[in-house]
This record gives structure tokens, C-alpha cells and sequence, in this order.
């Protein structure tokens, strides 16, 4: 500070004004950033949903079954592989259930 702003005080504030100023924007437009994503968050949801089934949409009743139905079936013929060794008995039976598709 000058000797000036003894002088001129008002001068003085304002400067103090414009880096309190400067401080306090960047603030201020988060908050406002802030407050808009959480009230219009339902909506900002519903759309990354909408858009999210256009790229990938969900599997049909059917498709998941089957994809199931194969899981399960290769799980079986792992299983059979690390028996046939120790009992391949099991390991029989094991191919047969998968085969059969239960």
C-alpha cells in the first residue's frame, strides 16, 4: 500500500474487491456446477442408461439361458478334465450330465 490510499480509500477496497473477486469466482461456478448435477441427476442417469442399452442391449430370456446352459457345461468338462486322472468314472458321468444339458 501507497501513502496514497490513505488518501483515497475507496481506491484501495476496490483492488482488495477485485482479488477477493478473483478468489472467489473459480468457487462459485463449481458450486453452481455442483448444485445442476444433483438436481437434474435423475436425468443424467436416465440418459447414460438410454444410452448405455443403445450400445449394448440387454440379452433376450432365451440367449441367457442359453449362455447358462453353456457355462454350466464347460464348468462340467473342466471338472471332468481334473478327475479323469483319479477317477475317471466320475469323470465319465461328469461329460455325460453336461452333454445332457442339465
Amino acid at each position: 500500500m501507497s501513502m496514497l490510499a490513505i488518501a483515497f480509500p475507496a481506491e484501495a477496497a476496490i483492488s482488495v474487491a477485485q482479488a477477493f473477486w478473483g478468489a472467489l469466482r473459480p468457487m462459485l461456478g463449481i458450486g453452481i456446477f455442483a448444485t445442476a448435477l444433483v438436481l437434474f441427476r435423475p436425468l443424467i442417469i436416465g440418459l447414460l442408461r438410454a444410452a448405455l442399452l443403445v450400445l449394448s442391449p440387454r440379452k433376450s430370456l432365451n440367449e441367457r439361458r442359453a449362455s447358462n446352459a453353456a457355462h454350466g457345461a464347460r464348468k462340467l468338462n473342466r471338472l471332468a478334465r481334473e478327475m479323469e486322472a483319479t477317477q475317471p468314472n466320475l469323470a465319465a458321468e461328469l461329460r455325460w450330465i453336461a452333454a445332457r444339458g442339465e
